[in-house]
């Protein structure tokens, strides 16, 4: 006689259920919540678990990852309510046997559990081959967290163009917004080129002044300016054989960029202070996170380097355009956080993913892998819920109406109102203004501010003033 688990949190259901498959000679087991759907499987074999998909303390997919962590085989069927089917075709993804929409249909679900235990031992061989194959997958990619490609058509464009122009010498240029992985990529870049052997050296162009910009690039000579009491080599002596990966190319100083014209072209350079000529053998990747022929029409960067830049370009797209990618990216920084935490948390739950899904990411896989260290440090059980997530991420899409209806209050304000006072026009012209940038930087208050000329503070305190948050 084959034993079942039943988890159901509707007694009257569960009872009805647990009668009718008795009546057709299973054993019958019945549970009502998530945690003593586990304990009941902690404690005896079943050959098939019927799981409701909501229950009264969590959802059925909580059973279903305690399952597979302890590496175990059981076909599960899945019970779900209409609205939520897309969720069950996710959770066979995750490896249910099936689903099977309420209200139930004595005959169906009774030849879905035959069908199910007659393929058991199939199941169950192709299960434990899943479970292998993810805990090798989960090893190989802590082993190699440096870069994820993704399985999106924009991940895999990136990936072909990386695997076409990495075995080359061409120097590339790498765009995309901020925390998009310029860093990652050009690592991949490096590492599948015949230089991987050799160093590969990472310049923030942005933390460069302009007094020692020279002198961090490419050295200096004992006594060549005030504080020189040695020698010192620059990033691209360290680099010399391997690749220098110069990021946020646009905000390296105007000055410097006359300098490192002549090291691009000529592949020499001297110390400063100096007047020995060095042969250098480096491979140049620089990123940007705006076009480098905008900001050199307005002057601030040379169109002769850009010109020796561009032997190649690879544009990376924001994680919001890259939703097949999304779920993965965050399984992958979860996986990396509760290996940190010393915690077993196996997913996050349908809602958050919803969330997820929704979101903007105006900070990209830079905003996501911060965001997942902190809820997983705040989650205490197998699976992250809503609670664990930062609040202008969970009351995102709010926000978002908030501002657009603020923005559409200040534009179709009474004109007479605000022609006899001069304070309302200042105050609506100024939030107008406040709610078209946000719009423009995808509501990233940091970039914002930058944009206003205001300090993120100023802004918060506007917003409230305003009465947006």
């Amino acid at each position: 006689m084959s034993k079942l688990l039943l988890v159901e949190d509707d007694a009257t259901f569960s009872a009805i259920i647990e009668k009718f498959l008795k009546k057709h000679e299973y054993q019958v087991e019945a549970r009502f919540s998530v945690s003593s759907g586990i304990d009941a499987i902690k404690n005896n074999t079943y050959d098939l678990i019927l799981l409701d998909y909501r229950l009264g303390d969590g959802h059925g997919l909580e059973v279903l990852d305690f399952i597979h962590a302890q590496g175990l085989a059981i076909p599960t069927i899945i019970m779900t309510g209409f609205s939520d089917v897309r969720t069950a075709v996710r959770a066979m993804r995750k490896g249910v046997y099936d689903y099977i929409t309420k209200p139930l249909l004595p005959d169906e679900i009774l030849m879905l559990i035959k069908k199910a235990i007659a393929k058991k031992d199939n199941f169950v061989e192709s299960t434990n081959q899943d479970i292998l194959e993810s805990k090798k997958n989960k090893k190989e990619e802590l082993g190699n967290s440096s870069f994820i490609t993704g399985i999106s058509a924009e991940a895999k464009e990136v990936e072909k163009q990386i695997a076409l122009v990495a075995p080359t010498n061409y120097s590339v240029i790498i765009y995309g917004e901020s925390g998009t992985g310029k860093e990652s990529v050009a690592h991949a870049i490096h590492n599948n080129s015949p230089r991987k052997n050799m160093p590969f050296v990472s310049v923030d162009c942005g933390a460069l002044t302009k007094e020692l910009a020279g002198s961090d690039l490419f050295g200096h000579e004992k006594g060549a300016f005030t504080g020189a009491l040695a020698q010192k080599n620059g990033y691209f002596e360290l680099a010399n054989g391997g690749t220098i990966f110069l990021d946020e190319i646009a905000n390296l100083p105007y000055d410097t960029q006359v300098a490192l014209l002549r090291v691009v072209q000529e592949r020499k350079l001297r110390h400063v202070g100096g007047t020995k000529e060095i042969d250098i053998d480096v491979r140049i990747v620089v990123a940007s996170n705006e076009k480098l022929t905008e900001i050199g029409s307005q002057g601030k960067f040379r169109e002769d380097l850009y010109h020796r830049f561009n032997e190649f370009s690879i544009n990376l797209y924001p994680l919001r355009e890259r939703g097949k990618d999304i779920e993965l990216f965050a399984n992958h920084f979860l996986n990396l956080a509760s290996a940190e935490l010393g915690k077993e948390i196996y997913g996050f739950s349908p809602e958050v993913l919803d969330v997820f899904n929704n979101y903007r990411w105006p900070g990209n896989l830079r905003e996501m892998h911060n965001v997942i260290k902190r809820v997983a440090l705040l989650t205490d059980g197998k699976l992250v819920q809503l609670n664990s997530l930062p609040h202008e991420i969970s009351f995102y899409d709010k926000f978002t109406f908030n501002l657009e209806a603020a923005s559409e209050d200040v534009a179709t304000a009474p004109q007479a109102h605000l022609k006899n006072d001069l304070k309302s026009v200042a105050l609506s012209a100024e939030y107008k203004t406040i709610v078209e940038v946000l719009k423009q930087v995808n509501y990233n208050k940091s970039k914002a501010a930058k944009v206003l000329n205001i300090d993120r503070k100023t802004l918060y305190n506007k917003l409230k003033q305003y009465q947006l948050l």
